[in-house]
């Protein structure tokens, strides 16, 4: 599958925040429950900080910008596209991020550890939405 964005994503990895390399350096080769993260990873039109396509789980490290009014309804927004996508979103301050790693490495494993006991092909369905032939059906229990 072709991703868009790529020239965006790498030039994206150059210019990192303190926050995304405290953060990448958590998450990169595998150190966090042997999970595989990408960075700076397009998905569909967006392009997110850090990516586990197993779990689908994106984290992102949110600077200043994203506290202001027109900030939180682009993430608002974001996070419902995603979503639809079946991407779940952790957001953490680079604050946060730069002043308790600790607990943000905490969310991140707990998140993973409820994924990985609760995985999507036994939740049931949405009411009213079916499974038809052809399509990506869950297996039969």
């Amino acid at each position: 599958m072709k991703r868009s964005n790529i020239d965006k994503c790498r030039e994206l990895r150059k210019k990192q925040t303190d926050a995304e390399r405290k953060l990448w350096a958590l998450l990169r080769n595998r150190q966090l429950a042997g999970v595989k993260f990408r960075r700076q990873f397009s998905l569909s039109r967006y392009i997110l900080d850090f990516y586990a396509p197993e779990y689908r789980l994106c984290i992102e490290a949110d600077g200043g910008q994203h506290y202001e009014c027109k900030g939180r309804q682009r993430d608002e927004f974001r996070t419902k596209e995603l979503n639809k996508l079946g991407v779940e979103i952790l957001r953490f301050s680079d604050r946060e991020i730069l002043t308790n790693i600790e607990g943000v490495y905490e969310i991140i494993k707990r998140t993973m550890e409820e994924k990985a006991s609760n995985p999507p092909h036994l939740n049931p369905l949405p009411k009213g939405r079916g499974c038809n032939r052809g399509q990506n059906c869950p297996p039969p229990l």
